[in-house]
């Protein structure tokens, strides 16, 4: 959770502060501290891979004619994400000065008011400990990216490029920067209210899988023959592209400690933990359902832990963790058992495995969430029932949010535009109607008894 609060107590003094405290209002002036803008560096780096570790993932389990376009909607969420991130998106959502509890202000449009020199601090700033505020904004971006990356899975064979990064675009301006100033953003009404969302479980994970299943119901399934033939095609690309998300969530969890301290160990092993007990969760139903251990489930559980984890790294102890990741591997292995009843065509399971992951870990946070542990903040295991209410609408804030958001936007787009590729296109595939280029080039053996073609003849 990325907050700014005015707690001093052990483990606090780093609880992620979204709102930047100018050197007026800091305690002290602020000075830098090296150790942890180092870690604030590897940690944005670290979710940057994550990005492409998610396009691995997601091209191991699609069918050989789409692997690219896939992958490269991950690519192309991090040009145009990564460009309007600091044009405009960082502004709206932490600005300088913001007071709206609903979207943040215009200060720093461009950069403006930026430097190699700003400063952001913490509430350490009460000792004038602070980071370059361009490594908060390109850590705050990372996540911006990957968050719209992940919509992608459910669009697999069916959106048009151009329109995906349109729609991804609009979407990063429209329905991420606004949640992530209400939640994270000192001024943001959930914020006020109290929401703990340590790394992103309403902001990064329940917007992304909810408006997947809204984009997947808008663009319709997919045509009968494409899913019959829509079988995963590379299932080490599955496995590396997990363990390179396991290895960047890292950064992710760990990073939004905002430094090298306390918080971040905590984070570091409850998310690990999580994430190795939802794996083996979702092996064990295999197993219980007469299946065979399969790298797919191994792969697909260690994601719903890392999604599951997210909100309550820095607020749970790792035998709450271990917990939390069994619960959200088993709800999620059993909405992708039904997913046949759903009538939208979630093609790589986001809503099941970042939504309803999101949600597990959102109101878990407000159970297990210990004082003990973090030192300020507590859940129903702590006598708290409060925060599991105010979690409860956080995550209902959420779903309303991306859902209007993500019909909004791909009504508009699919009123002025075309969203679908053509039939035709479909069946051909999404790499060659595309981007006119295969993901594998065939080999061409040349007739028996023809001459060879030497280099340069």
């Amino acid at each position: 959770m990325k907050r700014n609060t005015h707690l001093s107590l052990f483990g606090c003094s780093t609880l992620l502060a979204l709102t930047t405290i100018s050197h007026a209002q800091a305690a002290v002036p602020l000075t830098l501290d090296r150790g942890d803008t180092a870690w604030m560096l590897m940690s944005s780096a670290l979710v940057l891979l994550m990005t492409p570790g998610l396009a691995f993932f997601y091209g191991g389990l699609t069918r050989t004619k789409s692997v690219l376009n896939t992958i490269l909607m991950c690519f192309g969420t991090m040009g145009v994400v990564g460009v309007l991130w600091v044009l405009f998106g960082y502004s709206l959502a932490f600005g300088d000065n913001a007071s709206s509890p609903y979207i943040g202000t215009l200060a720093n449009l461009f950069m403006n008011g930026i430097d190699q020199n700003t400063l952001y601090g913490t509430f350490e700033a009460a000792t004038g400990h602070a980071i370059p505020k361009y490594v908060f904004v390109m850590f705050q971006g990372m996540f911006a990216i990957i968050t719209a990356a992940l919509i992608s899975g459910a669009l697999v064979d069916r959106m048009k490029f151009s329109m995906f990064l349109l729609f991804v675009s609009l979407w990063s301006l429209l329905v991420y920067a606004p949640l992530a100033h209400w939640v994270w953003d000192a001024s943001g009404w959930l914020f006020k209210m109290g929401a703990l969302d340590f790394a992103g479980g309403t902001v990064v994970h329940i917007s992304s899988g909810v408006s997947a299943l809204v984009a997947a119901t808008l663009l319709g399934e997919r045509m009968k023959a494409t899913k019959r033939l829509a079988l995963p095609h590379n299932i080490p690309f599955v496995l590396l592209g997990a363990g390179l998300l396991w290895f960047g969530w890292f950064g992710f969890n760990a990073g939004s400690a905002l430094g090298a301290n306390g918080s971040a160990s905590l984070a570091f092993i409850t998310t690990s933990t999580a994430t190795s007990a939802a794996m083996l969760g979702w092996l064990l139903w295999e197993a219980m359902r007469g299946q065979k251990p399969s790298a797919i489930g191994a792969a697909t559980g260690s994601v719903v832990g890392l999604v599951a984890i997210t909100p309550a790294a820095g607020f749970v102890s790792p035998g709450s963790a271990i917990l939390i990741g069994l619960i959200a591997s088993t709800c999620s292995f059993w909405v992708i058992q039904y997913k046949h009843r759903m009538r939208a065509d979630d093609a790589l399971d986001v809503f099941a495995c970042h939504a309803v992951g999101g949600v597990v870990g959102s109101l878990l946070t407000g159970v297990f969430a210990s004082r003990a542990v973090n030192g300020a903040y507590s859940g129903v295991l702590d006598g708290n029932w409060t925060q599991l209410g105010i979690q409860a609408v956080g995550v209902m804030a959420a779903i309303l949010l991306a859902a209007a958001g993500t019909w909004l936007i791909l009504k508009l787009l699919d009123a002025v535009f075309r969203i679908r590729v053509a039939p035709p296109h479909e069946t051909a595939g999404l790499d060659v109607s595309e981007h006119a280029q295969p993901a594998y080039q065939e080999e061409q053996v040349p007739p028996l008894g023809a001459p060879a073609i030497v280099s340069g003849d």
